[in-house]
Protein backbone atom coordinates (compact mmCIF):
# COMPACT_ATOMS: atom_id res chain seq x y z
CA UNK A 1 0.00 0.00 0.00
CA UNK A 2 1.97 2.94 -1.36
CA UNK A 3 0.10 5.60 0.65
CA UNK A 4 1.52 4.26 3.93
CA UNK A 5 4.97 5.52 3.01
CA UNK A 6 3.71 9.09 3.04
CA UNK A 7 1.76 9.15 6.29
CA UNK A 8 4.36 11.02 8.28
CA UNK A 9 6.94 10.32 10.93
CA UNK A 10 8.33 7.86 11.64
CA UNK A 11 8.39 6.35 8.16
CA UNK A 12 10.00 3.23 9.66
CA UNK A 13 6.85 2.63 11.68
CA UNK A 14 4.62 2.66 8.61
CA UNK A 15 7.00 0.45 6.62
CA UNK A 16 6.95 -2.16 9.34
CA UNK A 17 3.22 -1.83 10.02
CA UNK A 18 2.60 -2.62 6.36
CA UNK A 19 5.04 -5.54 6.36
CA UNK A 20 3.55 -7.21 9.42
CA UNK A 21 0.02 -6.76 8.01
CA UNK A 22 1.03 -9.36 5.42
CA UNK A 23 1.89 -11.91 8.12
CA UNK A 24 -0.84 -14.15 9.62
CA UNK A 25 -0.72 -13.92 13.42
CA UNK A 26 -3.96 -15.07 15.03
CA UNK A 27 -3.68 -16.07 18.66
CA UNK A 28 -1.99 -19.46 18.92
CA UNK A 29 -0.32 -19.06 15.51
CA UNK A 30 2.40 -16.47 16.01
CA UNK A 31 5.24 -18.51 14.47
CA UNK A 32 5.56 -16.46 11.28
CA UNK A 33 5.52 -13.05 12.97
CA UNK A 34 8.01 -14.27 15.59
CA UNK A 35 10.34 -15.48 12.81
CA UNK A 36 10.05 -12.15 11.02
CA UNK A 37 10.97 -10.14 14.14
CA UNK A 38 13.73 -12.58 15.05
CA UNK A 39 15.26 -12.34 11.57
CA UNK A 40 15.13 -8.54 11.60
CA UNK A 41 16.89 -8.45 14.97
CA UNK A 42 19.62 -10.83 13.82
CA UNK A 43 20.05 -8.84 10.61
CA UNK A 44 20.78 -5.79 12.77
CA UNK A 45 23.21 -7.78 14.92
CA UNK A 46 21.14 -7.98 18.12
CA UNK A 47 20.86 -10.99 20.43
CA UNK A 48 17.55 -12.85 20.58
CA UNK A 49 16.11 -15.51 22.85
CA UNK A 50 12.86 -17.50 22.79
CA UNK A 51 11.40 -18.99 25.98
CA UNK A 52 9.37 -22.17 26.49
CA UNK A 53 6.00 -20.61 25.64
CA UNK A 54 7.51 -18.91 22.55
CA UNK A 55 7.84 -15.33 23.79
CA UNK A 56 10.66 -13.49 22.01
CA UNK A 57 13.27 -11.21 23.59
CA UNK A 58 15.60 -8.91 21.65
CA UNK A 59 18.46 -7.42 23.70
CA UNK A 60 20.17 -4.18 22.66
CA UNK A 61 23.09 -3.08 24.87
CA UNK A 62 23.68 0.57 25.70
CA UNK A 63 26.42 2.43 23.84
CA UNK A 64 28.46 2.77 27.04
CA UNK A 65 27.99 -0.86 28.05
CA UNK A 66 26.43 0.04 31.38
CA UNK A 67 23.36 1.82 32.73
CA UNK A 68 19.74 0.94 33.43
CA UNK A 69 17.53 -1.61 31.70
CA UNK A 70 14.31 -0.50 30.00
CA UNK A 71 11.86 -3.07 28.62
CA UNK A 72 9.58 -2.16 25.69
CA UNK A 73 6.79 -4.72 25.40
CA UNK A 74 3.99 -5.65 23.01
CA UNK A 75 2.14 -8.84 22.08
CA UNK A 76 2.41 -10.62 18.75
CA UNK A 77 -1.10 -12.07 18.39
CA UNK A 78 -4.23 -10.38 17.10
CA UNK A 79 -7.96 -11.05 17.36
CA UNK A 80 -9.05 -12.49 14.01
CA UNK A 81 -12.59 -11.31 13.26
CA UNK A 82 -14.19 -10.69 9.89
CA UNK A 83 -17.51 -9.67 8.38
CA UNK A 84 -19.88 -12.46 7.34
CA UNK A 85 -19.42 -11.71 3.65
CA UNK A 86 -15.60 -11.68 3.86
CA UNK A 87 -13.71 -14.58 2.25
CA UNK A 88 -10.51 -13.65 4.08
CA UNK A 89 -8.41 -16.61 5.28
CA UNK A 90 -6.53 -15.50 8.39
CA UNK A 91 -4.18 -18.48 8.15
CA UNK A 92 -2.60 -17.24 4.93
CA UNK A 93 -4.07 -14.03 3.49
CA UNK A 94 -2.47 -10.61 4.03
CA UNK A 95 -4.69 -7.95 5.54
CA UNK A 96 -6.13 -5.55 2.97
CA UNK A 97 -5.25 -2.14 4.42
CA UNK A 98 -7.26 0.93 3.52
CA UNK A 99 -6.82 4.64 4.21
CA UNK A 100 -10.12 6.35 5.11
CA UNK A 101 -11.23 9.80 6.24
CA UNK A 102 -13.56 10.37 9.18
CA UNK A 103 -14.36 13.94 10.25
CA UNK A 104 -11.35 15.19 8.25
CA UNK A 105 -9.04 12.78 10.07
CA UNK A 106 -7.01 10.05 8.35
CA UNK A 107 -7.46 6.53 9.69
CA UNK A 108 -6.05 3.16 8.65
CA UNK A 109 -8.42 0.20 8.61
CA UNK A 110 -8.62 -3.23 6.94
CA UNK A 111 -11.32 -4.21 4.48
CA UNK A 112 -13.72 -6.66 6.10
CA UNK A 113 -11.42 -7.78 8.93
CA UNK A 114 -9.76 -6.67 12.10
CA UNK A 115 -6.77 -4.42 11.45
CA UNK A 116 -4.41 -5.93 14.00
CA UNK A 117 -3.39 -2.52 15.32
CA UNK A 118 -3.94 -4.25 18.66
CA UNK A 119 -1.05 -4.87 19.04
CA UNK A 120 0.62 -4.42 15.67
CA UNK A 121 1.36 -0.81 16.54
CA UNK A 122 3.54 -1.95 19.45
CA UNK A 123 5.49 -4.32 17.21
CA UNK A 124 5.98 -1.61 14.58
CA UNK A 125 7.28 0.87 17.17
CA UNK A 126 9.73 -1.71 18.51
CA UNK A 127 10.97 -2.66 15.04
CA UNK A 128 11.37 1.01 14.11
CA UNK A 129 13.46 1.62 17.23
CA UNK A 130 15.54 -1.46 16.45
CA UNK A 131 16.27 -0.15 12.96
CA UNK A 132 17.11 3.38 14.11
CA UNK A 133 19.53 2.12 16.76
CA UNK A 134 21.18 -0.15 14.19
CA UNK A 135 21.58 2.82 11.82
CA UNK A 136 22.87 4.96 14.70
CA UNK A 137 20.02 7.42 14.16
CA UNK A 138 18.98 6.75 17.75
CA UNK A 139 21.71 6.44 20.38
CA UNK A 140 21.01 5.41 23.95
CA UNK A 141 24.19 5.89 25.96
CA UNK A 142 23.05 4.43 29.27
CA UNK A 143 19.97 2.32 28.48
CA UNK A 144 20.19 -1.41 27.92
CA UNK A 145 17.06 -1.94 25.87
CA UNK A 146 14.97 -5.10 25.94
CA UNK A 147 12.33 -5.55 23.28
CA UNK A 148 9.84 -8.12 24.57
CA UNK A 149 7.25 -9.70 22.26
CA UNK A 150 4.71 -11.97 24.00
CA UNK A 151 2.34 -14.61 22.64
CA UNK A 152 -1.35 -15.26 23.20
CA UNK A 153 -2.30 -12.06 25.01
CA UNK A 154 -5.76 -12.33 23.52
CA UNK A 155 -6.16 -15.87 24.92
CA UNK A 156 -5.91 -15.09 28.61
CA UNK A 157 -2.49 -13.40 28.82
CA UNK A 158 -0.83 -16.79 28.33
CA UNK A 159 2.49 -15.41 27.13
CA UNK A 160 2.88 -13.09 30.10
CA UNK A 161 1.79 -15.73 32.60
CA UNK A 162 4.22 -18.32 31.20
CA UNK A 163 7.07 -15.89 30.58
CA UNK A 164 10.67 -16.67 31.46
CA UNK A 165 10.74 -14.03 34.17
CA UNK A 166 14.23 -12.71 33.40
CA UNK A 167 12.90 -11.53 30.04
CA UNK A 168 10.99 -8.77 31.86
CA UNK A 169 13.62 -7.80 34.43
CA UNK A 170 14.52 -4.12 34.35
CA UNK A 171 14.21 -0.83 36.16
CA UNK A 172 11.39 0.29 33.87
CA UNK A 173 8.89 -1.40 31.56
CA UNK A 174 6.90 0.44 28.89
CA UNK A 175 3.93 -1.47 27.49
CA UNK A 176 2.74 -0.32 24.04
CA UNK A 177 -0.74 -1.86 24.14
CA UNK A 178 -3.04 1.06 25.01
CA UNK A 179 -5.58 2.69 22.69
CA UNK A 180 -5.97 6.34 23.74
CA UNK A 181 -3.16 8.82 23.08
CA UNK A 182 -4.34 11.22 25.79
CA UNK A 183 -4.05 8.61 28.54
CA UNK A 184 -1.33 6.80 30.46
CA UNK A 185 -2.37 3.55 32.13
CA UNK A 186 -0.61 2.92 35.44
CA UNK A 187 -2.53 0.02 36.99
CA UNK A 188 -5.12 -2.69 36.53
CA UNK A 189 -7.19 -5.19 38.44
CA UNK A 190 -6.20 -8.74 39.18
CA UNK A 191 -8.71 -11.51 39.56
CA UNK A 192 -9.87 -14.83 40.90
CA UNK A 193 -12.30 -17.01 38.99
CA UNK A 194 -13.63 -20.19 40.54
CA UNK A 195 -16.41 -22.70 40.13
CA UNK A 196 -18.54 -24.32 42.81
CA UNK A 197 -20.57 -27.54 42.76
CA UNK A 198 -23.41 -27.82 45.27
CA UNK A 199 -24.77 -31.29 45.91
CA UNK A 200 -28.42 -31.12 44.92
CA UNK A 201 -31.03 -32.81 47.11
CA UNK A 202 -34.29 -33.47 45.26
CA UNK A 203 -37.52 -35.38 45.51
CA UNK A 204 -40.28 -36.24 43.09
CA UNK A 205 -43.25 -33.92 42.87
CA UNK A 206 -46.30 -35.96 43.87
CA UNK A 207 -48.88 -33.31 44.60
CA UNK A 208 -51.45 -33.19 41.82
CA UNK A 209 -52.48 -29.65 42.67
CA UNK A 210 -49.06 -28.16 41.86
CA UNK A 211 -48.35 -26.81 38.40
CA UNK A 212 -44.95 -26.08 36.77
CA UNK A 213 -44.15 -22.48 35.87
CA UNK A 214 -41.12 -21.14 33.99
CA UNK A 215 -39.92 -17.67 35.03
CA UNK A 216 -37.48 -15.93 32.69
CA UNK A 217 -35.47 -12.71 32.94
CA UNK A 218 -34.52 -11.49 29.47
CA UNK A 219 -33.43 -8.47 27.46
CA UNK A 220 -30.59 -7.20 29.66
CA UNK A 221 -27.56 -5.48 28.14
CA UNK A 222 -24.90 -7.59 29.83
CA UNK A 223 -21.31 -6.58 29.11
CA UNK A 224 -17.78 -7.26 30.30
CA UNK A 225 -17.71 -8.04 34.00
CA UNK A 226 -14.61 -5.88 34.43
CA UNK A 227 -14.78 -2.68 32.41
CA UNK A 228 -18.62 -2.59 32.35
CA UNK A 229 -19.23 -3.51 35.99
CA UNK A 230 -19.60 0.17 36.93
CA UNK A 231 -22.31 0.90 34.33
CA UNK A 232 -25.19 0.03 36.68
CA UNK A 233 -26.61 -2.62 34.37
CA UNK A 234 -29.02 -5.33 35.38
CA UNK A 235 -27.70 -8.70 36.50
CA UNK A 236 -30.06 -11.54 35.57
CA UNK A 237 -28.73 -14.05 38.12
CA UNK A 238 -29.11 -11.55 40.94
CA UNK A 239 -32.56 -10.46 39.77
CA UNK A 240 -34.01 -13.96 39.52
CA UNK A 241 -32.49 -14.88 42.89
CA UNK A 242 -34.16 -11.85 44.44
CA UNK A 243 -37.57 -12.67 42.94
CA UNK A 244 -37.37 -16.33 43.95
CA UNK A 245 -36.33 -15.50 47.51
CA UNK A 246 -39.27 -13.14 47.93
CA UNK A 247 -41.99 -15.35 46.47
CA UNK A 248 -40.60 -18.33 48.38
CA UNK A 249 -40.87 -16.34 51.62
CA UNK A 250 -44.49 -15.51 50.84
CA UNK A 251 -45.79 -18.73 49.27
CA UNK A 252 -43.27 -21.54 49.82
CA UNK A 253 -42.73 -22.37 46.17
CA UNK A 254 -41.09 -25.62 45.07
CA UNK A 255 -38.06 -25.14 42.78
CA UNK A 256 -37.06 -27.56 40.04
CA UNK A 257 -34.09 -25.65 38.58
CA UNK A 258 -32.30 -22.30 38.36
CA UNK A 259 -30.12 -21.38 35.38
CA UNK A 260 -28.50 -18.15 34.23
CA UNK A 261 -25.44 -16.66 32.58
CA UNK A 262 -22.87 -18.29 30.29
CA UNK A 263 -19.39 -16.86 30.86
CA UNK A 264 -17.43 -15.95 33.98
CA UNK A 265 -16.22 -12.66 32.46
CA UNK A 266 -19.65 -11.51 31.27
CA UNK A 267 -22.46 -9.81 33.19
CA UNK A 268 -25.34 -12.33 32.78
CA UNK A 269 -28.12 -11.14 30.46
CA UNK A 270 -30.67 -13.93 30.92
CA UNK A 271 -31.79 -16.31 33.67
CA UNK A 272 -34.65 -18.70 34.24
CA UNK A 273 -36.18 -20.89 36.94
CA UNK A 274 -38.72 -23.67 36.78
CA UNK A 275 -40.90 -23.72 39.89
CA UNK A 276 -44.02 -25.50 41.10
CA UNK A 277 -46.84 -23.54 42.70
CA UNK A 278 -50.19 -24.60 44.11
CA UNK A 279 -52.86 -23.87 41.53
CA UNK A 280 -54.97 -22.11 44.16
CA UNK A 281 -52.14 -19.60 44.65
CA UNK A 282 -51.09 -19.25 41.02
CA UNK A 283 -52.56 -15.79 40.53
CA UNK A 284 -51.13 -14.49 43.82
CA UNK A 285 -47.65 -15.88 43.10
CA UNK A 286 -47.56 -14.36 39.63
CA UNK A 287 -48.82 -11.04 40.95
CA UNK A 288 -46.05 -11.07 43.55
CA UNK A 289 -43.39 -11.99 40.98
CA UNK A 290 -44.52 -9.15 38.72
CA UNK A 291 -44.56 -6.74 41.67
CA UNK A 292 -40.98 -7.53 42.68
CA UNK A 293 -39.83 -7.42 39.07
CA UNK A 294 -41.50 -4.03 38.65
CA UNK A 295 -39.72 -2.65 41.71
CA UNK A 296 -36.39 -4.01 40.49
CA UNK A 297 -36.99 -2.60 37.00
CA UNK A 298 -37.37 0.89 38.47
CA UNK A 299 -33.74 0.65 39.62
CA UNK A 300 -32.65 0.35 35.97
CA UNK A 301 -34.91 3.02 34.49
CA UNK A 302 -33.09 4.58 31.53
CA UNK A 303 -30.38 1.91 31.65
CA UNK A 304 -32.13 -1.35 30.72
CA UNK A 305 -34.89 -0.41 28.23
CA UNK A 306 -35.52 -4.00 27.06
CA UNK A 307 -35.49 -5.74 30.44
CA UNK A 308 -38.50 -8.03 30.74
CA UNK A 309 -40.05 -10.81 32.79
CA UNK A 310 -41.65 -13.74 30.99
CA UNK A 311 -43.81 -16.27 32.85
CA UNK A 312 -45.33 -19.34 31.22
CA UNK A 313 -47.10 -22.46 32.44
CA UNK A 314 -45.44 -25.72 31.44
CA UNK A 315 -46.92 -29.13 30.76
CA UNK A 316 -46.41 -31.37 33.76
CA UNK A 317 -44.52 -34.65 33.26
CA UNK A 318 -42.98 -37.40 35.39
CA UNK A 319 -39.39 -36.26 34.81
CA UNK A 320 -39.81 -33.19 36.99
CA UNK A 321 -38.30 -33.24 40.46
CA UNK A 322 -38.10 -30.52 43.09
CA UNK A 323 -35.48 -29.44 45.60
CA UNK A 324 -35.88 -30.62 49.16
CA UNK A 325 -37.26 -27.73 51.19
CA UNK A 326 -34.36 -27.38 53.63
CA UNK A 327 -31.84 -27.42 50.78
CA UNK A 328 -33.91 -24.98 48.71
CA UNK A 329 -34.20 -22.45 51.53
CA UNK A 330 -30.47 -22.54 52.26
CA UNK A 331 -29.61 -22.18 48.58
CA UNK A 332 -31.96 -19.23 48.06
CA UNK A 333 -30.59 -17.52 51.17
CA UNK A 334 -27.05 -17.87 49.80
CA UNK A 335 -27.92 -16.63 46.31
CA UNK A 336 -29.98 -13.76 47.76
CA UNK A 337 -27.10 -12.35 49.85
CA UNK A 338 -24.29 -13.16 47.41
CA UNK A 339 -22.54 -9.87 46.54
CA UNK A 340 -22.28 -8.86 42.91
CA UNK A 341 -21.23 -5.68 41.12
CA UNK A 342 -18.83 -3.00 42.43
CA UNK A 343 -17.87 -3.55 46.07
CA UNK A 344 -16.16 -0.18 46.45
CA UNK A 345 -14.39 2.50 44.40
CA UNK A 346 -10.74 3.46 44.24
CA UNK A 347 -9.90 6.31 46.63
CA UNK A 348 -7.53 8.13 44.23
CA UNK A 349 -8.84 7.52 40.71
CA UNK A 350 -12.29 8.99 40.20
CA UNK A 351 -14.83 6.51 38.91
CA UNK A 352 -12.50 3.50 39.01
CA UNK A 353 -13.91 0.37 40.61
CA UNK A 354 -11.38 -0.86 43.15
CA UNK A 355 -12.95 -4.27 43.90
CA UNK A 356 -15.89 -6.09 42.31
CA UNK A 357 -17.56 -9.45 42.04
CA UNK A 358 -19.59 -11.08 39.30
CA UNK A 359 -21.91 -13.93 40.31
CA UNK A 360 -21.67 -15.03 36.71
CA UNK A 361 -23.48 -18.32 36.16
CA UNK A 362 -25.84 -20.85 37.73
CA UNK A 363 -26.48 -24.23 36.08
CA UNK A 364 -28.76 -27.01 37.39
CA UNK A 365 -27.89 -30.41 35.94
CA UNK A 366 -27.23 -34.03 36.96
CA UNK A 367 -27.99 -33.62 40.66
CA UNK A 368 -25.63 -30.68 41.11
CA UNK A 369 -25.89 -26.93 40.93
CA UNK A 370 -22.80 -25.35 39.43
CA UNK A 371 -21.88 -21.68 39.83
CA UNK A 372 -19.08 -19.52 38.48
CA UNK A 373 -17.83 -16.45 40.30
CA UNK A 374 -15.34 -13.82 39.13
CA UNK A 375 -13.64 -11.46 41.60
CA UNK A 376 -11.52 -8.48 40.54
CA UNK A 377 -9.48 -5.99 42.54
CA UNK A 378 -6.67 -3.47 42.13
CA UNK A 379 -5.27 -5.04 45.32
CA UNK A 380 -4.05 -8.64 45.39
CA UNK A 381 -4.80 -8.65 49.11
CA UNK A 382 -8.37 -7.39 48.74
CA UNK A 383 -9.29 -9.93 46.08
CA UNK A 384 -8.23 -12.72 48.45
CA UNK A 385 -10.24 -11.12 51.28
CA UNK A 386 -13.40 -10.98 49.14
CA UNK A 387 -12.87 -14.57 48.07
CA UNK A 388 -12.61 -15.63 51.72
CA UNK A 389 -15.81 -13.75 52.56
CA UNK A 390 -17.69 -15.58 49.80
CA UNK A 391 -16.40 -18.92 51.07
CA UNK A 392 -17.48 -17.91 54.59
CA UNK A 393 -20.99 -17.22 53.28
CA UNK A 394 -21.09 -20.64 51.68
CA UNK A 395 -19.92 -22.28 54.89
CA UNK A 396 -22.60 -20.52 56.93
CA UNK A 397 -25.32 -22.21 54.88
CA UNK A 398 -24.09 -25.71 55.81
CA UNK A 399 -24.62 -26.74 52.21
CA UNK A 400 -22.40 -29.49 50.79
CA UNK A 401 -20.19 -27.96 48.11
CA UNK A 402 -16.85 -28.22 46.35
CA UNK A 403 -14.82 -25.35 44.90
CA UNK A 404 -12.68 -26.19 41.87
CA UNK A 405 -11.01 -24.91 38.69
CA UNK A 406 -9.41 -21.81 40.17
CA UNK A 407 -7.93 -19.22 37.82
CA UNK A 408 -5.91 -16.45 39.44
CA UNK A 409 -4.09 -13.53 37.88
CA UNK A 410 -2.29 -10.68 39.64
CA UNK A 411 -3.22 -7.04 39.89
CA UNK A 412 -0.98 -4.12 38.91
CA UNK A 413 -1.25 -1.68 41.81
CA UNK A 414 -0.69 1.93 40.65
CA UNK A 415 2.49 3.71 41.73
CA UNK A 416 1.17 7.20 41.17
CA UNK A 417 4.32 9.06 42.18
CA UNK A 418 6.91 6.74 40.67
CA UNK A 419 9.88 8.21 38.81
CA UNK A 420 8.68 6.73 35.51
CA UNK A 421 5.18 8.18 35.84
CA UNK A 422 6.54 11.57 36.89
CA UNK A 423 8.96 11.78 33.96
CA UNK A 424 6.33 10.52 31.49
CA UNK A 425 3.86 13.19 32.63
CA UNK A 426 6.55 15.88 32.27
CA UNK A 427 7.38 14.67 28.76
CA UNK A 428 3.71 14.81 27.74
CA UNK A 429 3.23 18.26 29.23
CA UNK A 430 6.37 19.65 27.56
CA UNK A 431 5.40 18.25 24.16
CA UNK A 432 1.72 19.20 24.10
CA UNK A 433 1.33 21.86 26.79
CA UNK A 434 -1.46 19.95 28.53
CA UNK A 435 -1.91 17.41 31.28
CA UNK A 436 -2.17 13.74 30.40
CA UNK A 437 -4.97 11.67 31.93
CA UNK A 438 -3.79 8.99 34.35
CA UNK A 439 -5.94 5.86 34.55
CA UNK A 440 -6.10 2.33 35.85
CA UNK A 441 -8.59 -0.17 34.46
CA UNK A 442 -10.80 -2.79 36.07
CA UNK A 443 -9.61 -5.68 33.91
CA UNK A 444 -6.50 -7.83 33.57
CA UNK A 445 -3.42 -6.71 31.61
CA UNK A 446 -0.05 -8.27 30.82
CA UNK A 447 1.61 -5.52 32.85
CA UNK A 448 0.20 -7.09 36.01
CA UNK A 449 2.36 -10.17 35.54
CA UNK A 450 5.51 -8.12 34.92
CA UNK A 451 4.80 -5.98 37.97
CA UNK A 452 4.13 -9.10 40.02
CA UNK A 453 7.40 -10.74 38.94
CA UNK A 454 9.41 -7.63 39.83
CA UNK A 455 7.52 -5.47 42.36
CA UNK A 456 10.23 -2.79 42.41
CA UNK A 457 10.07 -2.30 38.64
CA UNK A 458 8.11 0.74 37.45
CA UNK A 459 5.59 0.11 34.67
CA UNK A 460 3.53 2.31 32.36
CA UNK A 461 1.37 1.70 29.28
CA UNK A 462 0.43 4.01 26.40
CA UNK A 463 -0.41 3.83 22.71
CA UNK A 464 -2.07 5.59 19.76
CA UNK A 465 -5.80 6.03 19.21
CA UNK A 466 -7.47 2.78 18.15
CA UNK A 467 -11.23 2.47 17.75
CA UNK A 468 -13.41 -0.60 17.21
CA UNK A 469 -10.90 -3.06 18.62
CA UNK A 470 -11.53 -6.81 18.24
CA UNK A 471 -13.94 -6.17 15.36
CA UNK A 472 -13.83 -5.57 11.58
CA UNK A 473 -14.44 -1.88 12.41
CA UNK A 474 -10.99 -1.57 14.02
CA UNK A 475 -9.13 1.53 12.87
CA UNK A 476 -5.94 3.43 13.76
CA UNK A 477 -5.75 7.23 13.78
CA UNK A 478 -2.79 8.21 11.62
CA UNK A 479 -1.88 11.45 13.39
CA UNK A 480 -1.83 9.64 16.72
CA UNK A 481 1.06 7.41 15.64
CA UNK A 482 3.60 10.25 15.53
CA UNK A 483 2.27 11.63 18.82
CA UNK A 484 3.00 8.39 20.66
CA UNK A 485 6.34 8.08 18.87
CA UNK A 486 7.38 11.50 20.15
CA UNK A 487 6.33 10.56 23.68
CA UNK A 488 8.23 7.27 23.52
CA UNK A 489 11.48 8.67 22.10
CA UNK A 490 11.52 11.66 24.44
CA UNK A 491 10.78 9.42 27.42
CA UNK A 492 13.68 7.14 26.52
CA UNK A 493 16.00 10.13 26.16
CA UNK A 494 14.91 11.46 29.56
CA UNK A 495 15.60 8.08 31.15
CA UNK A 496 18.98 7.77 29.39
Amino acid sequence: MEELKHLGSPSEFWEYFYEISKIPRCSGNEGKIRNFINNEAKKFGFETEIDEVKNLLVSIPSKSGDGITVVLQSHMDIVCEKNKESAHDFSQDPLNLELINIDEEKWITAKGTTLGADNGVGIAYQLAIMKLISNKQLILDHINLKLLFTVDEEMGLKGASGLKKEFARGEYLINLDSEDDKTFTVGCAGGIQFRTKFKLYTQKIHEEDYIPIKIQIKGLLGGHSGVDIDKGRGHSVKIISQILWNINKEFEIKINSIDGGNLSNAIPREAQAIIFIHKSKQENVLTSANHHFGEIKKLYDGIEPNMNLKVEELKKNDSFSIMEKNFQDKLLNLFYVMPTGPIYLHPRIEGLVHTSMNFATIKTKDQVIKTRISIRSISNYDKEILHDKVITLMNLTNLEYENYKYVKYPSWPPKFDSKLNTIAKEVYNNLFNEEVEIQAIHAGLECAYFSDYFPEMEVISFGPDIKGGHSPDERLRVKSVSKIWNILINLLKKLD
